[in-house]
């Protein structure tokens, strides 16, 4: 199964922020037990690279994806690491560009009708919504998909446990992220079991859509 499939069947791409290498295999462990078995590790912290080749080498059945790529090197530097799937925060027409040429999924931030049109131009189908709550969240998207009815999103920021079942129900959803199912402050204090719980009831969520 191809990493889009992977996403759209998971339901929720938990955005993890780690200080520190060593939580990484453990916070991956703590949501596949929950039923997540896909998560987007930022490289927001210098932990971000090598946090992704643990999980890609300790945990296979678990699909890691690299966040908050800004350049082609750092998209680059996370491939090298074992990350099935790129997401930025804008759209980067060269990264994009590499990402299809190499085959590796890329979901680009595009909340405007101009950045959309150039997803599509490029073949995407899926794109990042981000941040969904400033941008108009779900009355935005849905206007939107009134002119590009074939695109889905993957909503971010302002997404939780709460309101996930109003982002799911939406047909023009593919995904959600966020980072309330392993926060920094739980990954911290070692935590799991809250992120495993947190987890298996968003995965039961997913499966009432």
């Amino acid at each position: 199964m191809d990493a889009l499939k992977r996403l759209g069947n998971c339901g929720v791409v938990p955005v993890v922020v780690l200080d520190k290498v060593e939580s990484a295999v453990p916070t991956a462990n703590a949501l596949q037990a929950g039923g997540v078995d896909v998560m987007e590790i930022t490289l927001r912290t210098g932990a971000g690279l090598e946090a992704i080749q643990q999980v890609a080498k300790n945990c296979p059945e678990v699909c890691v994806g690299a966040g908050t790529i800004l350049t082609l090197e750092q998209c680059k530097q996370a491939a090298d690491a074992g990350a099935k799937f790129i997401v930025s925060p804008g759209f980067d027409r060269e990264v994009v560009q590499w990402c299809l040429a190499n085959k590796i999924l890329v979901t680009p931030g595009c909340v405007t009708p101009t950045e959309i049109t150039q997803a599509l131009a490029l073949g995407l189908e899926v794109v990042k919504f981000f941040p969904a709550d400033v941008y108009g969240g779900l009355s935005a998207m849905k206007a939107l998909s009134g002119p590009f009815g074939g695109v889905k999103f993957i909503p971010t920021g302002g997404v939780n446990g709460k309101n996930l079942s109003d982002y799911l129900s939406a047909p023009f959803i593919h995904a959600v992220g966020g980072s309330w199912l392993c926060t920094k402050a739980d990954i911290a204090s070692g935590d799991f079991d809250k992120i495993t719980a947190l987890s298996a009831a968003a995965a039961k969520i997913v499966r009432q859509r």
